[in-house]
């Protein structure tokens, strides 16, 4: 299986255990250049904690009314605009 493939099936698995959408793998572009931006900008540990706060802000956003793909796209924009002008304390 390649790695495209196990993580499209990772990702349903995932969508299925917690009630989501599968469509939701459309997103996937966006957050893994997040993530990427974050380790590499800020420290390798905030990759994961920007993906679940933007996917929190997110799912904050959609139960306002936002579309959720819009919501991730934008709140993904403002976290990778902070991940790219960081700069490490000391």
């Amino acid at each position: 299986m390649s790695d495209d493939a196990l993580l499209d099936a990772w990702v349903a698995a995932v969508c299925a255990e917690l009630g989501l959408a599968a469509d939701v793998n459309d997103l996937r572009p966006v957050l893994l250049d997040l993530a990427r931006d974050a380790a590499h900008n800020v420290m390798r540990p905030a990759a994961p904690m920007t993906t679940f706060l933007v996917g929190l802000a997110a799912g904050l956003a959609a139960g306002l009314g936002t579309p959720i793909a819009q919501a991730v796209t934008e709140a993904a924009a403002k976290a990778t605009a902070l991940a790219e002008q960081f700069s490490q304390p000391g």
